[in-house]
């Protein structure tokens, strides 16, 4: 399955729907980073797929098996450094909480620890590259002939 989600800027700020399908959030810069403090940012994002992943992976898993999770709580952590900016290293933490003894409980994070798609594809150092850029501008005249 490709999965492809595209962000367009409002009008004349730096301010973005992002979509995937019928699925929208703003995406923007805090106001001291030049945006209008509207929506997440990049990094927000970022760790918040780690989350995402997480938390879905830990209820389908559980599925699985016949677990019925009632809680589920995921805290990414990390910061980015540099020039340019990288994220260091990311850590999250799980809360579970569900209908099954608390060895199974552990052994469900343990799993999806291990088969999580995101992190994996973080941990693994997944390849990203511009395919394409259109770009459109005003033509500047060099001196006169």
């Amino acid at each position: 399955m490709t999965i492809e989600v595209r962000t367009r800027s409002l009008p004349g700020q730096p301010a973005a729907i992002g979509s995937a399908g019928p699925y929208t959030l703003v995406v923007d810069r805090p106001a001291d980073a030049g945006g209008d403090g509207l929506g997440f940012n990049g990094g927000q994002l970022l760790y918040l797929a780690v989350a995402g992943c997480v938390s879905n992976d830990l209820f389908r898993e559980a599925a699985a098996l016949g677990i019925d999770l009632q809680r589920v709580e995921v805290t990414v952590r990390g910061d980015f450094t540099g020039d340019p900016a990288v994220s260091t290293e990311v850590t999250y933490d799980v809360r579970v909480e569900g209908d099954a003894p608390t060895d199974e409980l552990r052994e469900l994070v343990d799993r999806v620890d291990a088969i999580a798609e995101i992190p994996n594809s973080l941990r693994g150092g997944t390849a990203v590259r511009l395919r394409r850029a259109e770009v459109s501008g005003i033509d500047r005249a060099g001196p006169g002939l």
